[in-house]
């Protein structure tokens, strides 16, 4: 197998290199949530995960690209990763996610204020993939729409979620992260098509009942400088879609591996120690980390920044690999459905994806 520096692995680096060099304290950001322990407003009522029945396995790969088990496992962690069935759409996902979640928090569709979906893979350009999701859902009428912002679409949700129903007005948001990313990857190319599955996750949020459990903060962030990082070239205004966009594959994922994880590493951590610092905790006092689960080493490399265990990470990579949006979700609903997390344990959350946009939550279970 080649050792090329091109092989895949969002930004993996060789076992003998050094990680990046550790940031400077946190920046200064705009916290959205509580800002302080003990009372939050709004707390999460349900969670619910979706993914495929099909699993392409990494020995599977062998056979389509140049590259290993071994090599994968050693530079990602993953092993395997679910890839929708043929005419499964992303709002099917979306949907099958919400209803869980729903279902989990005792609400029905038609009590939901909001329908916030994050992803960029949706059905199709226009409408909004969420417009599917309340159809399917069987939800009555309330603002339903997307958010772009990748891996970090589930945080960005949260926020906005959070920030509607602490405004007044709003009780219920269904807030959900997707991505169908097996239909934008090059499936040709060892850097990307190796990382990336398919999956749903979601929640339900609501106003907290009082007992000091819920969103303590969230705190996001963009920088547009490193946009060429991550990113889907074809198929917008820049090149709109046409035979020649096709032929050269610009409708599909391209990723520069080492810039992305160094952003990751850097942001991961700062934003997790903002997250911290707004709230007065230290590391010791996180529970859990419930992170985007992209590759296992970037959040090797977090867990020392930050000075948070690796066994306070829940890790699920391995069977998923990177579903975007869908990973923090998904993790969260697996996390409880393993009985592990408990009320009253705190819960960081942490993620980053294209734009390069990236950010963090606090929670009280």
């Amino acid at each position: 197998m080649s050792s090329s520096s091109d092989h895949p692995a969002a930004g993996s680096i060789p076992p003998s290199s050094s990680s990046p060099s550790a940031p400077s304290s946190p920046p200064s950001v705009r916290s959205f949530g509580g800002g302080k322990v003990g009372a939050p407003a709004v707390r999460i009522l349900g969670t619910g995960r979706y993914t495929p029945e099909k699993i392409v396995t990494n020995v599977d790969l062998e056979k389509m690209v140049d590259t290993s088990d071994a090599w994968i496992v050693e530079r990602t962690g993953i092993r395997e990763r679910r890839v929708a069935a043929p005419g499964e759409l992303t709002s099917d996902m979306a949907a099958a996610a919400g209803r869980m979640a729903l279902e989990k928090a005792g609400i029905s569709a038609d009590e939901l204020d909001m329908i916030i979906v994050g992803t960029i893979s949706g059905d199709m350009p226009m409408p909004a993939c969420a417009a599917f999701v309340q159809q399917k859902l069987g939800a009555k009428t309330c603002p339903s729409f997307d958010l772009s912002a990748a891996c970090a679409g589930f945080l960005y949700g949260l926020t906005i979620g959070e920030r509607f129903i602490r405004a007044g007005g709003v009780r219920y948001v269904l807030v959900i992260g997707v991505e169908l990313l097996s239909r934008l990857l090059n499936w040709e190319d060892r850097k990307t098509c190796v990382l990336f599955g398919d999956g749903a996750g979601a929640v339900v949020i609501g106003p907290n009942d009082g007992d000091g459990r819920g969103i303590l903060s969230t705190h996001i962030f963009t920088d547009g400088s490193l946009a060429g990082s991550l990113f889907i070239p074809g198929g917008g205004s820049k090149e709109p879609v046409s035979q020649e966009v096709v032929d050269k594959r610009r409708h599909l994922v391209h990723m520069e591996g080492q810039d992305v994880f160094k952003a990751a590493v850097r942001n991961l951590s700062s934003a997790s120690q903002a997250a911290l610092a707004a709230n007065g905790v230290s590391g010791k006092d996180v529970d859990w980390v419930v992170a985007h689960q992209a590759n296992l080493r970037i959040l090797q490399a977090v867990s020392q920044r930050v000075e948070l265990p690796m066994e306070r990470f829940f890790i699920n990579i391995h069977k998923y690999g990177n579903t975007s949006s869908a990973s923090i979700p998904i993790a969260l609903d697996e996390l409880l459905g393993e009985g592990k997390l408990k009320q009253g344990q705190l819960v960081l959350m942490c993620a980053l994806g294209a734009g390069i946009s990236w950010g963090s939550a606090l929670i009280r279970w």
